[in-house]
């Protein structure tokens, strides 16, 4: 799928995490990995990558040891480390312009070492050109990297090829089955109207969205045949995929790229995933 994939560390659990599950994707797909430290007080206002020799000894070793660890648990893999002179969201923005896919932890060290704060990387993930995937340590060390499901977010009514033919990738590389999940919400009509909706109304208008979801998914499934797919239609698009997201190997969402660079950058389903999925969360940039 991709030719580089990086990861973001700062020496964190998180980012080690982040580190390990991108070594693991880079395999799956015959990629090279690149290890990033963003270092802000080296920025000169030129350059874009500092020489080994001008590094601080604590960014040294902390690339040295990430890179060391990654080699040793993957021997053939091709393992590359800069340090970006920007301060941290500029400079993984920018580092993420030079790759295909980008990792973060979801959660770093915090002051001198901070790199990958929660703040930082839900920044990047609503400002990146690129898919980043932010990843989740959970308590028992597991990041998500195992044989469940690849869990997209769909919008039915207005589906993105791109989102869909990144899920269907990564459910490609895995062997695993996609989950299409389709939340919807009852038209505001029904809440004007208060009371009990009629459980008649409610199947007509499921299996309405049901329809529209298999539309959806079709061109995806005739180029990817190999690929099992389970359609869920449910209300509530953004509790849907938290609650789908245990066991998941990914989950995936959709941003839309926006021409300006203020405002909301994630909208309301991405965001709940990214604070909330149990799985590591793949947010891919359309439109």
């Amino acid at each position: 799928m991709t030719s580089t994939v990086a990861a973001g560390v700062d020496g964190s659990p998180a980012s080690t995490a982040a580190a390990h599950w991108a070594a693991e994707e880079a395999v799956r797909c015959g990629a090279s990995l690149r290890l990033v430290h963003a270092w802000p007080w080296l920025t000169d206002g030129v350059s874009s990558f500092a020489e080994p020799d001008d590094l601080p000894e604590a960014a040294q070793r902390t690339l040295a040891a990430a890179a060391e660890e990654i080699r040793g648990r993957h021997p053939g893999l091709a393992v590359h480390t800069d340090a970006v002179l920007d301060a941290p969201v500029d400079g993984l923005v920018a580092a993420a312009a030079d790759v295909d896919l980008l990792v973060l932890g979801s959660r770093g060290l915090g002051g001198f070492t901070g790199l990958l704060l929660g703040s930082v990387s839900m920044a990047v993930a609503g400002r990146s050109g690129t898919p980043v995937v932010v990843v989740r340590e959970s308590r028992e060390g597991r990041t998500g990297t195992g044989s469940g499901e690849v869990v997209v977010g769909v919008d039915a009514h207005s589906p993105e090829e791109e989102v869909l033919a990144f899920a269907f990738r990564e459910a490609a590389l895995r062997g695993a089955r996609v989950r299409a999940v389709h939340g919807w919400d009852l038209p505001p009509l029904f809440g004007y109207a208060g009371g009990a909706v009629p459980a008649g109304e409610i199947a007509q208008l499921e299996a309405l969205e049901a329809k529209l979801l298999s539309l959806a998914l079709a061109g995806q499934r005739e180029q990817h045949p190999e690929v099992e797919v389970v359609e869920d239609v449910r209300l509530g698009a953004a509790r849907g995929l938290v609650e789908t997201s245990a066991g998941a190997a990914l989950v995936v969402v959709g941003r839309r790229r926006r021409p300006i660079e203020f405002g909301p950058r994630l909208g309301r389903v991405a965001h709940a995933a990214l604070h909330h999925a149990e799985a590591p969360v793949a947010v891919v940039p359309h439109g």
